[in-house]
């Protein structure tokens, strides 16, 4: 982890694949999750019974105890927001899990970003605090997502809520490509899907105005040709608040994980 404390209960992180769970908890650590582990439903169980989660990612297809069983427990013994993450995508997969309770649902393969952002979205649409939100900051961009405040060089920068969630998802995901549909998903739009792209690209082009990036040389968003977005340049540091300084570990973790 980067350090920062969480001011909600860990995230619960079930499956049966070894590198499944070290990759969403390598996300979920960055974005300042602290987080726990099973590899089983059992481990599940006795990990719901140690110490309460703000959330569970909880997978379907588990030895022993399978991620059902998992989810009707957690029913019974409370309201813990559940993100099903499963091989088994279809419709009728999904209208099954979100029918016994899950408050989201992901198919494999996935991407790490999107399922991170989805439960934050997840945390915030059920009134559970979210990690200690420390200030992103990219050169002369700062963003403090606790007070929701933007500066740029050191003033105030006027962005919409809408604008303010898309730059926090580019600067928190550090370089790494976002899709139109993960951003849509960061701002928690509610236009129709085929108006997706043209929704994003509208908000990304303001944003642009705003920053006063150019096209052709952005110092602040990158596009990725037929892909989607990135925060340009260098790395982003994360300062506590009051800090003068002080950035995120500098130790990128390299494993033999795929990436999103």
């Amino acid at each position: 982890m980067d350090g920062r404390a969480t001011t909600a209960g860990p995230i619960l992180v079930v499956d049966d694949d070894p590198k499944i769970v070290r990759l969403v908890t390598l996300y979920l650590e960055r974005a300042g999750y602290a987080v726990i582990e099973a590899g089983d439903g059992h481990a599940a169980l006795a990990a719901l019974a140690r110490r309460a989660p703000a959330l569970v990612v909880l997978d379907v297809m588990l030895p022993g105890v399978d991620g059902l069983s998992v989810l009707e427990a957690i029913r019974r013994a409370g309201d813990t927001p559940v993100v099903m993450l499963s091989a088994r995508g279809s419709a009728d997969d999904r209208i099954e899990g979100l029918a016994s309770g899950a408050d989201d649902y992901v198919a494999k393969p996935f991407s790490p970003a999107e399922l991170t952002l989805r439960v934050t979205r997840v945390l915030e649409r059920t009134g559970r605090d979210g990690p200690a939100q420390a200030p992103l900051v990219r050169g002369d961009l700062a963003l403090d997502r606790a007070r929701h405040e933007a500066t740029l060089g050191g003033r105030p920068l006027a962005l919409t809520a809408t604008e303010f969630r898309l730059l926090a998802a580019l600067l928190a995901a550090d370089g790494r490509v976002l899709s139109r549909e993960q951003l849509l998903t960061a701002a928690a739009g509610t236009e129709p899907a085929e108006a997706l792209d043209r929704t994003v690209d509208v908000h990304i082009g303001r944003l642009r105005a705003k920053l006063g990036d150019a096209a052709d040389g952005a110092r602040y968003i990158e596009t990725v040709r037929g892909v989607g977005y990135r925060a340009a340049g260098r790395g982003v540091s994360l300062r506590r608040s009051g800090q003068r300084s002080g950035s995120q570990r500098s130790g990128r973790q390299r494993s033999g994980l795929p990436r999103p």
